[in-house]
């Protein structure tokens, strides 16, 4: 129940600090990279004429499986965010006396506001979604080039994946794709936050209202009136004194006229 009374920041922030990097530490990368998974991928990809250097293939196909699994996390924080916001509103809401007079109003921005944050939902997921995916469209060269050479002396090209790969390789290719997974991890972890701000708390705060406002701008007097709850026959009397008025205002302006005529 603690966790409820938080300021809105802080709950963010604990989902970005504590329930992301919990998340990304459950991933299943111990079962996608175990040995037997390894070579199973190896063997499908490189077929029976592996490349001297590295399983080229082998290597995107464990990569890119590996990577698939950083959208439930990058999901989940887009999710859980949009409910922390859903609630500050929800409360905001509740604690504005001045709503409380027009429960048609209160309604209609709550109705609004929930809308707007499902829009923005709908972007931080795309977002964070495309995070992942560029990683998995373009690897980073460079780390790989930083790895020692895999060639043994006198190995056939010829033979077999499983006859070439050796159980010792198989591990290093693990190993590697494992370190280049968490790399990418460590990346994740900084832009799909980045991307949840951005997408998600980043327009509730400066557009959560703006097409509601729109809309009430087109309306029309009635409509406005029924959005206030106004008494119909308050209304009627409210407008009748409005047209009474302006009738005062033009019947001043035609005396000054003509006293300033005379004079």
């Amino acid at each position: 129940m603690r966790t409820q009374r938080r300021p809105g920041g802080e709950r963010v922030y604990g989902v970005f600090d504590n329930q992301l990097p919990a998340a990304l530490k459950k991933l299943p990368f111990d079962r996608h990279l175990s040995l037997q998974n390894v070579r199973k991928v190896v063997s499908e990809a490189d077929g029976y004429q592996p490349h001297l250097i590295a399983p080229e293939q082998g290597y995107r196909r464990l990569i890119d499986g590996a990577l698939g699994y950083f959208k439930g996390p990058a999901e989940a924080s887009v999710d859980a965010v949009h409910f922390i916001l859903k609630e500050i509103v929800r409360k905001s809401l509740n604690e504005t006396q001045e709503l409380k007079r027009f429960p048609t109003l209160q309604t209609e921005v709550a109705a609004a506001a929930n809308e707007a944050l499902e829009r923005f939902r709908e972007d931080g997921r795309k977002t964070a979604t495309r995070l992942v995916d560029m990683e998995s469209s373009y690897l980073t060269v460079e780390f790989f080039r930083k790895l020692p050479q895999e060639v043994e002396k006198g190995g056939n090209p010829q033979a077999s994946a499983m006859d070439r790969y050796t159980e010792a390789h198989l591990r290093r290719i693990g190993s590697n794709v494992s370190a280049y997974v968490g790399m990418v991890c460590e990346t994740l972890k900084n832009s799909i936050p980045k991307a949840v701000v951005y997408c998600q708390v980043r327009e509730a705060k400066n557009s959560l209202l703006n097409h509601f406002y729109t809309q009430v701008g087109r309306k029309e007097g009635k409509q406005l009136a029924a959005l206030l709850d106004e008494d119909p026959a308050l209304m009627e009397r409210r407008e009748g004194c409005a047209k009474r008025l302006e009738l005062y205002k033009a019947a001043r302006d035609e005396i000054d006229a003509v006293s300033w005529a005379r004079s």
